[in-house]
C-alpha cells in the first residue's frame, strides 16, 4: 500500500502547484458549472419469444430471462460528468433499473462515482478515485450502451459484478493513443473507452457497493496497445490480471466453506484480441484462473481452477444514414461464481445469433437468438442442468 500513498501524496502536491495557475486565469476561462455536461441512455428488453425451456436463466446477465419475466427495463442510466478546471474531472452515473431482489424492479443505485486527477496538461498521467470499472478485459469496459452482444460474456465478466469496484487506479496513455481510444467510441467502432495504455490499482475486492471484509485490497493491472495500419484498420491486444482474497458472504445453510474466514484466492490472468468491424471485426477474450467454487458432491464451496472465453464476429453495413451490424458470438466458461448464492458452479456453451440496427443516433434495436447449454448448481439446486432457445428483442434509447 506504500506506492498508493506515494502516488497520492504526489498528486496533491501537483494539483497545489497548477492551482495558482487556475486562479491566475480565474477570469478568462469558463465557471465549473458551465462545464458540465449530461447524458445517458435506456434499455428496454423483451426475452420469452420462441423460448423453448423456463427454467433456462443467467442471473448474472439478465434476470429477466425464463419463469415469468416479462418486458423489462434493464438498464436506465444518468451520467453526469465534467471538467473541474484543468487537471480534475468528475463522472457520476446512478442506474434506475437495478434489480436486487424478484419481488421488486427499477430500485435507483450507483453505478460509477469517481474523479481523475492528472499530472500533465495532456492528461497522460491521471490517477482515478472512487467506485469504477475495474481495468480487467475489453468487454467489461466496453459500456453496454456500446455493446454489440445483449449480454457480457460469462468467462471475464464473472469475477466482477457490474465490473466495478471502489478503489485507486493509475492509468497512463500518450497522446495520440488516447486520441485514438476516443476515435475508436466517437465513430462507431465500439471502442472500450480510455483506461489508459497502461492502468495499475487497488481495490476492495467484494464488488461494486459492497464493502470490504478481510482488509486484504485486491491488485489488478492491464497493458493494452491500439494501433492503426497502413490500410487504417484497427487493432488492439492486451492481457491482463488480478488477485486478492474473497470473503464469501451468500451462503445456504450446512453448506461448508474453506475456513473460518470463508476467504479465498480470487486470480486470474487473460488475454484479448480486437480487429474492429471496418468492416468486417474479430474480437476474442479468453482467461484463466483460480477461485470459489460450489462442489455438489461435497455440499461445500473449495477452491478450484476456472476457465473460459469467447469469440465474436461481426460486419458492419452501412446503408445510408442507418447501421446494420450481424454478428455471432461463441462462449465457454467453466468455474465459479464467487458473488452467487453458494460461489455457484458453472458450466456454459453458448451461441448467439443477432444484428444490430442503428436506427438513428437515438434509436438502437437488437435482435439476437440465443442456444443455450448452461450447467449452474447450488446447494437449493445441485443437479441443475438446463438446455434450451430463446429470441431476446431490445430497443434502446440514447440521449
Amino acid at each position: 500500500m506504500k506506492w498508493l500513498f506515494i502516488v497520492m501524496g504526489v498528486c496533491f502536491m501537483i494539483t497545489q502547484q497548477v492551482s495558482g495557475q487556475d486562479t491566475a486565469r480565474k477570469s478568462t476561462t469558463a465557471k465549473w458549472y458551465e462545464t458540465i455536461g449530461i447524458r445517458g441512455y435506456m434499455q428496454l428488453r423483451y426475452n420469452r419469444l420462441l423460448e423453448t425451456n423456463p427454467d433456462l436463466k443467467c442471473e448474472q446477465c439478465d434476470r429477466s430471462w425464463g419463469g415469468t419475466g416479462g418486458f423489462y427495463f434493464r438498464r436506465i442510466r444518468l451520467i453526469i460528468f465534467g471538467n473541474l478546471g484543468d487537471r480534475v474531472y468528475f463522472y457520476l452515473q446512478p442506474d434506475f433499473a437495478s434489480a436486487p431482489s424478484v419481488t421488486g424492479l427499477n430500485f435507483g443505485q450507483i453505478r460509477d462515482a469517481y474523479f481523475d486527477i492528472s499530472f500533465d496538461k495532456k492528461k497522460e498521467f491521471r490517477v482515478r478515485l472512487g467506485q469504477s470499472k475495474v481495468p480487467y478485459g475489453f468487454e467489461n469496459l466496453q459500456s453496454s450502451q456500446n455493446r454489440i452482444p445483449l449480454d457480457r460474456n460469462d468467462a471475464l465478466n464473472s469475477p466482477l459484478a457490474n465490473e466495478r469496484d471502489i478503489g485507486a487506479f493509475f492509468y497512463w496513455a500518450p497522446a495520440e493513443k488516447r486520441e485514438l481510444f476516443s476515435r475508436l467510441v466517437s465513430s462507431g467502432l465500439k471502442g472500450s473507452g480510455d483506461y489508459g495504455v497502461v492502468g495499475i490499482g487497488v481495490y476492495n475486492g467484494q464488488n461494486a457497493n459492497r464493502p470490504e471484509l478481510n482488509n486484504q485490497p485486491h491488485v489488478v493491472a492491464r497493458v493494452t496497445w491500439p494501433f492503426e495500419l497502413a490500410n487504417k484498420q484497427i487493432i488492439e491486444t492486451s492481457i491482463q490480471a488480478f488477485a486478492g482474497k474473497f470473503v464469501i458472504t451468500d451462503t445456504t445453510l450446512g453448506v461448508k466453506t474453506l475456513n473460518v474466514s470463508k476467504g479465498y484466492d480470487d486470480q486470474r490472468i487473460g488475454a484479448t484480441f480486437i480487429l474492429y468491424p471496418q468492416p468486417f471485426g474479430i474480437q476474442a477474450e479468453y482467461n484463466i484462473g483460480t477461485g470459489p467454487q460450489y462442489i455438489p458432491v461435497k455440499n461445500a464451496i473449495e477452491q478450484k481452477k476456472l476457465s473460459g472465453g469467447y469469440v465474436l464476429l461481426s460486419y458492419m453495413w452501412k446503408p445510408g444514414n442507418q447501421i446494420l451490424i450481424p454478428f455471432g458470438r461463441y462462449q465457454v466458461y467453466k468455474g465459479g461464481k464467487k458473488h452467487e448464492l453458494d460461489a455457484r458452479s458453472y458450466d456454459v456453451k453458448e451461441f448467439e445469433l443477432g444484428v444490430e440496427w442503428q436506427m438513428n443516433k437515438y434509436i438502437e434495436f437488437v435482435a439476437m437468438y440465443t442456444m443455450s447449454n448452461r450447467r449452474f448448481e447450488d446447494a437449493r439446486n445441485p443437479s441443475n442442468l438446463q438446455k434450451g432457445n430463446l429470441l431476446r428483442l431490445q430497443a434502446q434509447l440514447n440521449f
